[in-house]
């Protein structure tokens, strides 16, 4: 393969920085590394890059502290300001052929200027009129890209692919859980600043959706309701108790906040279903540092009316001894990208 140096899985996030390294086995994937650190805030705003260098010390920091050896990392980017993601229906064609038409046929779908942008497609396959194909259309701004290489390139590493947030999930998924036909699963990763969404019919994506909304949220409104520092905010939200705050107060103000949230998810939901003749989502799995604050995947079932369950981004991923298994269970919701960025490997699709 790659010599045993291999491939990191590495999301860059607004308030963690998550990386993965899988190793590849006879019966799929085992873990070789599984590291976060925390970065401050404001390096990250709504997917763009604020504080470059201060986030490559943050990078270079969690390579020491991980010690991480490879030197080949695949990245994700998301952001609805700077990922287009449509599914779209073509006259049926080879992958060849668009590839050499996917610039004209982007066009129509892309509010930017395309020569801004770095284009991708896959196709799906043959739709039921004769003589169509779905295909899924992804096109990232190139200046949000080389921000984010540089980046990573400042910190030693070597981006081998670019990915984008929502199709890592599906990768996550697709390895973790059983497909079955015709159920409607939405993955949906909250993160600090940015909420992904991605429907799979089936096991195939049938909508995205970014969004700049996340877990900031609650972290704002605990600053500002207890006048406590952004730390011990973001330890209530985790559940952990701080001095001058009882957990119940906190609590109920968690809760409070997340109103925006639920009603985002829950649009997003709606416009799937008025979109594709009416189809339900049977399930939500959660990812993300929301997945982490108490009691949130129920009342976020409550309001949607719709199951809620936590990602399990390891569950068909043997872990090796050396790990802390409790820990490893206990944050897995926010390794959920990286796992699925982790299983990338140059040339796949």
């Amino acid at each position: 393969m790659f010599g045993s140096k291999g491939i990191i899985g590495l999301d860059i996030g607004s308030s963690y920085l998550k990386v993965v390294q899988l190793r590849e086995v006879r019966s799929g994937f085992e873990l070789e590394l599984f590291d976060t650190l925390p970065v401050s805030p404001e390096l990250i705003v709504e997917g763009s890059i604020i504080d470059a260098i201060r986030l490559t010390e943050s990078l270079k920091e969690l390579v020491r502290k991980a010690k991480i050896k490879a030197k080949d990392a695949v990245i994700g980017i998301s952001g609805h300001s700077s990922v287009i993601i449509k599914r779209i229906s073509l006259p049926e064609m080879t992958e060849e052929e668009l590839s050499e038409s996917i610039k004209f046929e982007a066009e129509q779908y892309v509010p930017f200027d395309i020569e801004d942008v770095n284009l991708d497609f896959q196709i799906l396959g043959p739709k039921d009129e004769p003589g169509q194909m779905d295909v899924i259309l992804v096109a990232v701004k190139k200046d949000v890209i080389n921000d984010y290489v540089s980046v990573v390139r400042e910190a030693g590493l070597n981006t081998v692919i670019v990915d984008v947030d929502a199709f890592a999930l599906e990768n996550m998924y697709g390895i973790n859980y059983e497909i079955e036909p015709g159920r409607n699963v939405a993955l949906v990763n909250i993160g600090a600043s940015t909420m992904n969404m991605n429907i799979l019919k089936g096991g195939v994506s049938m909508f995205t959706r970014d969004s700049s909304i996340g877990s900031n949220i609650h972290t704002d409104a605990l600053q500002k309701e207890f006048n406590i520092t952004y730390d011990e905010a973001e330890r209530l939200k985790r559940g952990e108790a701080i001095e001058k705050v009882k957990p119940e107060d906190a609590s109920s103000l968690i809760i409070s906040a997340s109103g925006e949230i639920f009603s985002e998810v829950s649009r997003s939901l709606d416009y799937f279903k008025s979109s594709t003749l009416q189809a339900e989502v049977d399930e939500v799995i959660l990812s993300g540092g929301c997945g982490l604050i108490r009691d949130f995947p129920r009342l976020l079932a409550e309001k949607i009316g719709i199951q809620v369950k936590n990602a399990e981004p390891f569950r068909n991923i043997v872990i090796p001894k050396k790990f802390d298994m409790s820990f490893v269970e206990e944050i897995a919701p926010i390794a959920a990208v990286s796992v699925g960025l982790a299983m990338r490997r140059p040339g796949d699709r």
